[in-house]
Order: C-alpha cells, then sequence, then structure tokens
C-alpha cells in the first residue's frame, strides 16, 4: 500500500515540475512563485515546494526583487538558470553536418557546422565524421559541468519506431540511403539520441517556450508586412507567433519537407510520416523525383532544381550550398532563368499548400530554409498566390511568417527535442 502512494506521489510532484517549468517557459517575462501559483492552480505551500527543488539543483534562479504597485511586499522573480541543463542537437543533411548545444536559458553554449556536399557519402562516414566532431564537445561539456539530459537527431528522410526505440530510417531519398539501423551508430547509443525528420524538428524550433526560454519574437509577417508597404500603408511590428499557436511549417532545402502544428504540438500522424510536402505531386507528367513519383513538389522548388532550371550548374554539382546566393542574386538582377525557375516553385509551392490549408484549416504558413534567403518578396507572392485558392476565402486571413531564427532551425529544434526530455520527466534528472 505505501508503495502504491509512493508511486502516486512521485508522479504528482513530476507533473507539477512540468507544469511550473512549462509554464515559466511560455512565459515572456520571469515570474515570481505567487505568479506561477496562480497560472498553475498551485497552492502556494506546493509552490515553495517545487522552486526549492529547482533552485537547489540550479535550473532557475532568483532575480532581484520587484516592488509591487503600492504597499505590497517586493516579489522575487524566479528565472532559467543559464549554463547548466543542456540539450544537444545532431543534423546529417545533404549540404553537410554538424551539432549544437542550448542550454534552457535559451542560450547556444557551443557549436560546429561542416560545409560538405554529402551525395555519395555513406551512412558509416557520414555518421563517423559526426561522432568525431562531437567528442571533443562532449568532453568540454563535461569538463564545465553541464547536464546533458537529452540528444536529438535531424535527418532529411523518413524515421520508423520512434515510439518503440526502434529508430530506423527508412529512406533518406536525396541522401541516398535506405533501411539503417541507427542504433549502430556510436553517437546515436553514446547520447541516446532521439532521431525525427528535418522537417519535423524545424518546426519545433519556432514554437515559443517548446524546451528553453521563450524568446521576445521569433517570427516576422514578412508577407503581409510587405503588402502594406506596397498599399503605402502604415507598417506595424511583425507579428509573432505564440506557444499555443497552429501552423504549417514548409522546410525548403534540396528536398522541401513540412510539419503541421496544431496549438502548440507537433502532429506526426499515426506512424510519424506526416507532412511530407515535397513528394506531393502538381503534375502527374512531370520530371520523375527520386522518390520514383512523377512531378513532386521538390521537383519544381528543391534547391537543387532552382539551380539546375536557373542555369547555375547540374547534377551533384547543384546541391552545394555555395548557389544561393548566386541564384538569389541572378533573381534579383532579373535573369530570365532564374526569374522562370523562381515563378514556377512559387506557384507549385501555392498549390500544395492552398491543398494542406483546404484540408487542415490552417491560418498560418511559416517558411523556412533556403527561401527565407529571397525575403520579404518572395513571402508576399507565395501569399497572393495561395489566398486565391483557399474554399473558405475571406473566412480565412492567411499569414505567411519568415522564419527568423538562427541558421539550420533543424538542427536548433533538435536539441530542444532532446531538452525537452527534461521538461516532460523533470522528476528523471532531479536530486530531490
Amino acid at each position: 500500500m505505501s508503495r502504491s502512494r509512493s508511486i502516486n506521489q512521485d508522479d504528482l510532484r513530476n507533473h507539477n515540475l512540468s507544469v511550473v517549468l512549462t509554464t515559466l517557459l511560455q512565459s515572456d517575462a520571469p515570474m515570481s512563485r505567487a505568479q506561477l501559483a496562480k497560472s498553475t492552480g498551485l497552492t502556494k505551500a506546493t509552490m515553495s515546494l517545487l522552486s526549492d527543488i529547482l533552485l537547489t539543483n540550479e535550473v532557475v534562479e532568483e532575480l532581484d526583487p520587484q516592488q509591487k504597485a503600492g504597499n505590497g511586499r517586493p516579489s522575487t522573480p524566479l528565472a532559467f538558470r543559464p549554463g547548466c541543463w543542456v540539450g544537444i542537437g545532431m543534423q546529417i543533411n545533404t549540404d553537410g553536418y554538424g551539432y549544437t548545444v542550448t542550454d534552457i536559458a535559451g542560450e547556444t553554449v557551443m557549436g560546429e557546422w561542416v560545409d560538405r556536399p554529402m551525395t555519395g557519402v555513406t551512412p558509416d562516414e557520414a555518421f563517423a565524421a559526426l561522432d568525431e566532431l562531437l567528442l571533443p564537445a562532449e568532453a568540454t561539456l563535461k569538463r564545465r559541468n553541464y547536464r546533458i539530459v537529452g540528444t536529438g537527431l535531424a535527418l532529411p528522410g523518413l524515421i520508423a519506431g520512434q515510439g518503440t526505440g526502434e529508430q530506423r530510417l527508412l529512406m533518406a531519398p536525396n541522401l541516398g540511403w535506405t533501411n539503417i539501423d541507427l542504433h549502430q551508430y556510436d553517437a546515436v547509443r553514446r547520447l541516446e539520441a532521439l532521431a525525427d525528420n528535418e522537417a519535423n524538428l524545424a518546426a519545433i524550433a519556432q514554437i515559443p517556450g517548446y524546451a528553453s526560454c521563450r524568446p521576445t519574437a521569433q517570427v516576422e509577417d514578412v508577407a503581409r508586412e510587405t503588402e502594406r508597404e506596397h498599399a503605402d500603408e502604415d507598417a506595424r511590428p511583425g507579428e509573432t507567433l505564440s506557444p499555443n499557436d497552429s501552423f504549417l511549417y514548409i522546410s525548403t532545402d534540396v528536398g522541401v519537407g513540412g510539419a503541421f502544428v496544431r496549438s502548440g504540438a507537433l502532429v506526426r500522424g499515426d506512424h510519424g510520416f506526416a507532412g511530407e510536402l515535397g513528394h506531393v505531386s502538381v503534375d502527374m507528367n512531370g520530371p520523375q523525383c527520386r522518390c520514383g513519383r512523377r512531378g513532386c513538389l521538390e521537383m519544381y522548388a528543391g534547391r537543387r532544381e532552382l539551380v539546375r532550371a536557373a542555369g547555375i550548374a547540374d547534377g551533384d554539382e547543384a546541391v552545394q550550398s555555395r548557389y544561393v546566393q548566386e541564384l538569389h542574386d541572378r533573381w534579383r538582377d532579373g535573369d530570365g532563368k532564374a526569374a522562370s525557375a523562381i515563378d514556377q516553385a512559387l506557384n507549385a509551392m501555392a498549390s500544395v499548400a492552398a491543398t494542406v490549408i483546404n484540408v487542415l484549416d490552417v491560418d498560418t504558413i511559416v517558411l523556412g530554409g533556403f527561401w527565407s534567403v529571397f525575403g520579404e518578396e518572395l513571402a508576399a507572392r507565395l501569399r497572393e498566390r495561395v489566398v486565391p485558392q483557399i474554399l473558405a476565402g475571406g473566412s480565412i486571413d492567411l499569414r505567411v511568417l519568415s522564419c527568423a531564427s538562427q541558421e539550420h532551425p533543424a538542427l536548433h529544434g533538435a536539441a530542444a527535442y532532446g531538452l525537452r526530455r527534461f521538461i516532460e520527466r523533470p522528476m528523471d534528472f532531479l536530486d530531490i
């Protein structure tokens, strides 16, 4: 009987700590114990106990007391303490590989990215190179007494068995990899890394307060702001996502990926494969995609195909990231081939985006990846082409937001994915 009570008490404390951490993460300012108690519905006594646990374990720290309006006693805000609890993000992509380390306060502790065309590189070679990059970083973190609570791994393909611990890469067409057991690699085993599709993790990076301190601004509604400027209206500050927003994330790289976030939570589908926008066909008689289908969105809006269609480079050479700026410059300068390639890509992207919006009933698109290099005008053009195709018409006020996060959003999302383990199960890591 006492054992049953102990388990229930542990589960309750774990739940309460998770609620407190989530509330503090999603707040746009530090919160006092009284504010946290009011927001979570916990008693002041419980909140005092939980905050002591978090303070003792260096998860949070007390800031200078703030005087309340009137004659009340000063309140002491709690904020996440940097430099202790971290998540590691790893990524292997078509144009390179790397890692980043993020702490719960939202600060990037360290990281490194190696630009390298990965076409023709075997999985063994890629993971060996990633492991060589990670080992010195892990030693540094250990020497500085950081606590690694979880690791995420971003890959450009379909991952099976996430819920069972199997973790098998079924296919990554742009890398030429199929049916790979990820647990065979040292970095995955050693760090107990959780693998996921790169678009899913990039979408996670857009959710404010998902696993680290909420930033003051994350994405900008550049499409709508540009439209206002063109109409000579007063531009207002860019809109941002809130922690519980719903949105469609479109990831643009060599491949085109997607992810759907509903009320602040990633929607994976029954098997974890939701969001493969790049392999929606926009032309049944179009060019054959590496997935085997014809006319996939990726064959019009992917980076490799855009570089090829613009006449900049061809074949495996076209995947190199250095050509993105050249494509952008040619488009800006009015180069005919570049303009035609971008225009065709916009039409294909708008068709797919409108279809998804009609199916899912969502009013926000977050545009990430290399398309964000093209800035406000491209986002505005995309919105102009999507809106007429939405069946609900004027009932939906579509937002097209440009991802304003750092380079390699999937990499940072992978770190957040690892760090989320601590938010969901804090008792597994804390000394009580």
